[in-house]
């Protein structure tokens, strides 16, 4: 399935969390893929965007550090990717830093990995890797961006290329003349700061051909260099500034994610239990989980040894209060 999309519209429609555990049993039970590995092969970032962890001092020297070792790769994707129905590069941190991104990918098709995607401010790339991350199978590339106008989105991400990012775009937007199904996705990360402009979205990017817009509210990720973490001013003009992209995107064909208003107020999401049976992080640090031996184990020997199979059916008999968290995870709307 390479339309992630509609499978996580297909999510969102079922309402019942037993359902949705008892289908993440059976895939377990059946051998099929049912997993998100979520990779961080570097954990260092060449900005400091201000909503971001890295752009606090004292947060960064409490980060793991290093790198993924190219020859590491092989064993992660013969342990993890047979399960996987996704691959996510980069997940905190920056994967442009990272020199064998184009190899991770590789291995992931190789391994029939149905959808592998790329988070990146895109300020190191030029188009040869772009052109070769696509080759060799890159499904989707995410591209963060916090501000639609030259200044917000510099004095935001700190240390970027307005430039350059708009450079990235427009070269990832002709190589989709070559790769039609390959995806550009936009995720706009929004504070009462640059709320207003995504206004005016469609006149700054519109000519760019990109497949998913995604509006993301602040959450606080440390004492960063923003702090205004507040919801109130934003709920206030949220519901006209988002009525009117999603409209927008609904007319050029573009999947528009973003939470709807009452999601700002109420954020407890039960969706939050199921992340526990298919997310994997892995990092230079973590290896999904601190028993795990990466040298011997694959994630079904780990599951039989830890009876995961066991342990996944005791789920679909939990109540929806006992499975629902109250962190501020919010519910996306998909359109």
């Amino acid at each position: 399935m390479r339309n992630v999309y509609f499978l996580l519209k297909i999510n969102r429609y079922v309402k019942s969390v037993r359902i949705k555990n008892l289908g993440i049993f059976f895939m377990h039970l059946l051998g099929k893929r049912y997993i998100g590995v979520f990779l961080d092969p570097v954990y260092a970032c060449n900005l400091r965007c201000r909503m971001c962890y890295f752009s606090d001092d004292e947060k960064r020297k409490t980060l793991p550090h290093g790198m993924l070792k190219k020859e590491d790769l092989p064993r992660l994707a013969d342990a993890f990717f047979y399960r996987a129905l996704k691959l996510q590069i980069g997940c905190g941190a920056e994967p442009s830093l990272f020199p064998y991104n184009k190899e991770l990918i590789r291995l992931g098709k190789e391994k029939k990995v149905p959808y592998i995607s790329m988070t990146t401010n895109a300020n190191l790339y030029k188009e040869k890797e772009w052109r070769e991350f696509v080759a060799a199978g890159l499904d989707e590339i995410t591209l963060s961006l916090h501000g639609v106008t030259q200044q917000t989105y510099e004095y935001f991400m700190a240390g970027a290329s307005y430039a350059t990012f708009r450079s990235s775009l427009q070269i990832l937007t002709d190589l989709k003349e070559e790769y039609p199904e390959f995806k550009i996705r936009i995720n706009y990360t929004v504070n009462k700061d640059n709320l207003q402009e995504l206004a005016i979205f469609f006149e700054t990017f519109g000519n760019y051909r990109f497949d998913i817009l995604q509006i993301r509210p602040i959450q606080q990720l440390g004492n960063t260099a923003y702090n205004d973490f507040s919801w109130d001013a934003i709920y206030a003009q949220y519901d006209s500034i988002i009525e009117k992209l999603k409209t927008e995107c609904l007319q050029n064909h573009i999947t528009f994610m973003a939470p709807g208003k009452h999601d700002l107020i109420k954020t407890e999401n039960a969706d939050d239990a199921l992340t526990d049976s298919t997310y994997i992080y892995i990092s230079p640090r973590t290896c999904w989980k601190e028993d795990f031996d990466l040298q011997t184990d694959t994630y079904d020997l780990y599951a039989k040894r830890n009876h995961l199979r066991r342990k996944l059916l005791a789920k679909v008999f939990q109540s929806r209060k006992s499975a629902a968290n109250t962190k501020k995870r919010l519910n996306y709307e998909i359109k």
